[in-house]
């Protein structure tokens, strides 16, 4: 790793750190919930930051993906097999210690799948779907793919909003905590906020630290010529359809595990977690951070986030989504960060005018 990926990390840490020891001090600790929020969505961001800044791939659909992994991860810690406790497969599971017994809301026995299982067999599952849909999906190009992966989000939407096993409109609830060590847990109790703050964001710096390897790696270099002229990475033998879809994997695992964290956190999931204005969402968050600018795509994704989860866009949420995209397309397209607003005006507005005198 570079001495400046060094610097950049450490700089997120401390950043982190100052963050938890500011709320602390001004007693605004009730923020460190929508900031572990942030983090978990900001999971998809650098996801979708590698797929589309530099494996040039645009995706609508990894709100699907984040659905799949949270309402698998729920519906596997609350779906009670105490019926089946006698067939064989279920007593398998719980001599192999994957089972827990607990009880539900109404002081009921549960019999579920334990937490850190039910979240390997969602990423698992995850990755296999998006194998499943990125071979055929990927060989598709500019609007074809958006309205692909466009077609995969709607899909995975209506069934969560349909299907009676995964509560329909209403999701699912009564989520059990994520036990990662015995004083350790995902959860939204009020005296683990902390320490929740803490897990989120240090799964967003390991994932940061993972994807910034994988740039500056041979792969890194190889997914930048993809980005900037296929048919010539293709001429220089570079196997541009698996470098694509592995990109594309890796991204969709990064939201599964963002859906099963935020699930479990949350202690719930509902429908809306996989409708297309999220995927949307996500798109213009990578837009207004700069395509190919991991930095900046976690830093305004963070901002973004933590301003629309504390209400202050009120019933505009999605429009103001909606209106940052267009503008960033419009007037900035390399990103706010990476922003020359005066040479992106001119070329806008004067780009024919250009054009004609070229002539």
């Amino acid at each position: 790793m570079r001495r400046g990926m060094h610097i950049s990390l450490l700089a997120l840490i401390a950043a982190v750190i100052g963050v938890q020891q500011a709320t602390s001090y001004t007693n605004t600790s009730y923020h460190l919930t929508q900031l572990t929020m942030s983090a978990y969505y900001s999971l998809v961001i650098v996801g979708l930051c590698l797929l589309m800044g530099y494996a040039g791939q645009i995706s609508i659909g990894h709100a699907g993906f984040f659905a799949i992994g949270g309402y698998l991860s729920a519906f596997l810690t609350t779906h009670n097999l105490s019926p089946l406790k006698d067939s064989s497969i279920v007593s398998f599971l719980l001599k192999s210690g994957l089972l827990w017994a607990r009880d539900d809301l109404y002081g009921g026995q549960l019999l579920t799948l334990q937490p850190w299982a039910s979240c390997i067999a969602a990423v698992v599952f995850t990755v296999v779907i998006a194998y499943i849909i990125g071979g055929p999906v990927l060989k598709l190009k500019g609007h074809y793919l958006a309205m692909a992966t466009l077609g995969f989000g709607t899909i995975v939407y209506r069934i969560a909003l349909g299907t009676t096993a995964l509560g329909a409109a209403d999701g699912l609830s009564d989520v059990p905590p994520f036990k990662l060590l015995p004083f350790l847990e995902v959860s939204g109790e009020m005296s683990k906020r902390v320490q929740n703050y803490y897990i989120a964001w240090g799964l967003v710096i390991v994932t940061v630290a993972m994807s910034l390897n994988l740039i500056h790696s041979r792969i890194g270099r190889a997914l930048r010529s993809i980005h900037g002229a296929e048919d010539a990475s293709n001429a220089m033998g570079i196997n541009t359809a698996r470098y694509k879809l592995n990109t594309f994997v890796l991204s969709a695992a990064f939201a599964s595990m963002a859906g099963v964290f935020l699930t479990h956190y949350n202690g719930g999931i509902g429908p809306s977690e996989a409708s297309i204005m999220k995927s949307v969402r996500y798109v213009a968050i990578v837009a207004v951070g700069g395509m190919a600018n991991l930095w900046g795509a976690l830093v305004m994704g963070t901002l973004l986030n933590f301003l629309s989860l504390r209400g202050y866009f009120g019933t505009y949420d999605d429009a103001v989504f909606g209106g940052i995209l267009i503008i960033i397309m419009l007037f900035i397209p390399r990103g706010l960060l990476h922003a020359n607003i005066l040479s992106d005006l001119k070329g806008l507005f004067l780009g024919n005018q250009d054009e004609k005198e070229n002539l």
